[in-house]
């Protein structure tokens, strides 16, 4: 059982190290990166295979042209071809040749090139905002939302400042895609995802694809597959992977607001994001009420007759002007 897993863990690596390098050639079809998807698809242990090879490609493609690793290498090299040096030598030399390489790259990877300022995208209250960024990279705002899109040479960073985004990245293994929220990161693979930055905490939810979400708090790390979620709080604390409705996440960007047995209070909560008009309730305890249901973003007037004829409510207008939610008399 151990030799059975250790081949197919082996299988799995080489598959993943074939991948990265097939999606980084300009030959690469569309029907091989749907074959790649297909494949990303049929096991969690496939996404946390290529997330490993794409990884240590990239940093293999960040030290290729370091001038101190070369000089380090060619030391390593002499020393196992010179049979004139004591047998301990080239040992010696490899290891310190890879102790310069480690030193000398953990330095440079804390130093890439800056970026540019960026390009910030907005949407007001009620609005979402669809974007091609110029890196082919489709973007979906919701209300209330606001993101800047830095594009570098060597990679590609989104800081989402708040609201619910949706992104459906373009392919280019050269310039990695990673967005930035609160004090986690979301770097992408090939992928279909959604942002959601309320207050200090974020919802990552993934569509297809894969992405790694990292947290600042011990730089916890977890590989999203597709159909699940993740929440990390304030401080960077990454929650655990839980099940993503699809239904209900693919339905805001095609302007519908999906509710299976939502709690009141959570569902007039997400209605309020696109009015300024805001929705509230006369008592907290008409929020355990559990509403289902489609309703188009925005359309506060088909909610409220729904809830007035399946759920006994009544609404009124209040001083404030917002729309204020009761129990109907009798």
């Amino acid at each position: 059982m151990k030799t059975s897993l250790t081949a197919s863990t082996g299988i799995d690596d080489g598959r993943a190290e074939a991948w990265v390098a097939r999606l980084d050639s300009p030959e690469c079809t569309s029907e091989e990166r749907a074959q790649f998807q297909r494949w990303l698809d049929e096991s969690p242990a496939h996404v946390e295979a290529y997330v490993q090879a794409e990884r240590a490609h990239q940093l293999a493609a960040q030290l290729a042209g370091d001038d101190m690793l070369q000089a380090a290498a060619r030391i390593a090299w002499r020393a196992s071809r010179d049979s004139a040096r004591p047998r301990w030598w080239a040992p010696a030399a490899l290891a310190a040749s890879l102790l310069v390489a480690t030193v000398v790259g953990i330095g440079w990877l804390r130093t890439p090139a800056p970026l540019p300022a960026g390009e910030r995208y907005a949407t007001v209250v009620g609005e979402q905002r669809a974007l091609r960024l110029a890196d082919g990279t489709r973007v979906l705002l919701d209300t209330d939302s606001v993101i800047v899109a830095r594009f570098g040479e060597d990679r590609r960073e989104i800081e989402v400042d708040r609201g619910r985004v949706q992104f459906q990245v373009a392919a280019d293994p050269q310039r990695p895609f990673s967005v930035k929220a609160g004090r986690g990161t979301i770097r992408d693979i090939g992928t279909t995802f959604q942002v959601d930055k309320t207050d200090a905490t974020v919802n990552v939810g993934l569509i297809e694809g894969a992405v790694e979400v990292t947290g600042a708090v011990a730089q916890a790390r977890s590989t999203l597959s597709p159909g699940q979620q993740l929440n990390y709080d304030g401080e960077g604390r990454l929650g655990v992977p839980e099940p993503l409705d699809l239904a209900v996440a693919q339905a805001w960007p095609d302007g519908d607001l999906v509710f299976k047995n939502r709690r009141l209070d959570a569902l007039l909560s997400e209605m309020n994001r696109y009015s300024a008009t805001k929705l509230r309730l006369a008592e907290p305890g008409l929020g355990d009420i559990t509403v289902s249901g489609v309703f188009h973003i925005g359309d506060q007037a088909s909610l409220l007759q729904a809830l007035e004829r399946g759920w006994s409510l009544q609404s009124e207008r209040s001083d404030d002007g917002d729309i204020v939610l009761r129990r109907k008399a009798g």
